[in-house]
């Protein structure tokens, strides 16, 4: 098969590993920077190019889009499926995934453990939406944020109010969430690909952090899950439309809550933690399931 990877950085430990997972098994396999391509929008024949050259005879991509970029990968990978090239992850489930509010209320809906999360445009009632947010503490979110920055623990009602009228002044959009206290700045990163989870950590935040991304200074090490927590984390991918996604849960004294669902999971910290080969089960599933045209958008969305 020939194989694209969209990935900014071909030196990133996750490109790399799924560079040699797909020679290991045989395959052709190229990375395309996603912000140098460029496309012709045209009815029966879009195209896309890069570094001045048309990209034809692409069996699979594998979308490694940056949160920075979201709105360009997306119309990239979009692009992709209107060419009926298999996209491991596509581009609506891509969207959906990074919309903060939008995942939330998709999860919620089909009945995912959450969180309490309050969201609000006006500060008039701000003490009104900490309340039903759990009251204080609680964790204050920026909806654009990423890797633990722009998520901040209000610890007293008086700091959850000034916190959320300061991001509201700078015209910030916010959630405030239920702080899950009882998790101990720890969650579990479980990583899913197709219908089940391939491998999974526990990361645990730095001292006095109640963040526990690892790039933060959180530490990481292999996790054994529940069956609860099993079948939540592939429901979540599943609900958004993702093959392979990284599902982050709490472990809370009502069950596991589910914090994010990411689209463009990261290799390296679950490889090493695990000895778990996932670049290998990612190129596994592209294998038994990329076909012309096997994509259930085909850039519509």
């Amino acid at each position: 098969m020939n194989i694209a990877i969209l990935s900014r950085n071909r030196e990133l430990y996750s490109t790399r590993r799924l560079v040699e997972a797909c020679q290991q098994r045989g395959h052709e396999v190229r990375v395309i920077d996603t912000l140098r391509c460029y496309m012709t929008i045209a009815s029966q024949r879009p195209t896309i190019h890069y570094k001045g050259e048309k990209i034809t005879g692409i069996d699979a991509v594998i979308p490694r889009i940056g949160a920075s970029i979201t709105f360009f990968g997306t119309a990239v990978v979009r692009q992709f499926e209107m060419m009926n090239v298999y996209c491991l992850n596509e581009s609506v489930a891509i969207s959906r995934s990074r919309d903060k509010l939008r995942s939330l209320q998709l999860l919620a809906r089909r009945g995912i453990g959450l969180p309490v999360t309050g969201f609000a445009h006006s500060t008039q009632y701000t003490k009104d939406l900490i309340n039903q947010a759990g009251g204080a503490p609680l964790v204050v979110k920026l909806l654009e944020g990423t890797q633990g920055i722009g998520v901040v623990l209000a610890d007293t009602q008086k700091a959850a109010e000034s916190i959320i009228e300061a991001f509201r002044g700078l015209k910030a959009q916010i959630l405030v969430q239920e702080f899950i206290k009882e998790a101990g700045g720890a969650d579990i990163r479980c990583l899913v690909i197709g219908d089940k989870v391939v491998a999974s950590m526990q990361r645990q935040g730095g001292e006095g952090e109640f963040r526990s991304n690892i790039h933060r200074g959180g530490k990481a090490s292999a996790a054994r899950l529940t069956p609860e927590e099993r079948s939540t984390a592939v429901r979540s991918a599943k609900i958004m439309g993702l093959n392979v996604a990284g599902v982050d849960i709490l472990r809370s004294n009502h069950g596991p809550v589910v914090m994010e669902v990411n689209s463009s999971p990261g290799l390296e910290a679950v490889e090493k933690s695990t000895g778990k080969d996932v670049a290998a089960a990612v190129v596994s599933f592209i294998e038994k399931k990329a076909k012309p045209g096997k994509t259930a958008t085909r850039g519509k969305g």
